[in-house]
């Protein structure tokens, strides 16, 4: 399943405008997590076998903070600053910064690299 993510999308998630059950939902289809309708459960034979060992269900990122640094660390390094290069984000003010909003940058942030992995920039 391809996941088109637009700048828009990003922005909506980055100003908090689109829910965080939407923002982790475009993750985990990035990630290969599929909601069975017939099972009634997660179909994760597309899942990379680092993220389905430790996340059989897919992470709530926003709430787990273990969960948020692994989606960081698996950021390959030259897009690191995407957010900054791509989107012109130049973060939040310091009352601003919560581990809610600073997750939600972290997923647009991975959300940024996979797009720019697949091609498929859509502005």
């Amino acid at each position: 399943m391809s996941v088109v993510i637009t700048d828009e999308i990003l922005w909506a998630i980055l100003n908090d405008q689109l829910s965080d059950q939407e923002a982790q939902s475009l993750v985990w289809q990035a990630l290969g997590y599929v909601w069975d309708e017939q099972q009634s459960c997660w179909d994760v034979t597309a899942v990379a076998e680092e993220w389905r060992q430790d996340y059989p269900d897919p992470p709530q990122f926003i709430e787990s903070r273990p969960a948020t640094v692994k989606l960081t660390r698996s950021i390959p390094a030259p897009y690191k600053q995407l957010l900054k290069e791509e989107l012109g984000f130049g973060g939040y003010s310091i009352n601003e910064l919560i581990p809610r909003k600073t997750r939600r940058a972290t997923i647009v942030n991975w959300l940024l690299a996979y797009r720019r992995q697949q091609g498929t920039a859509a502005h």
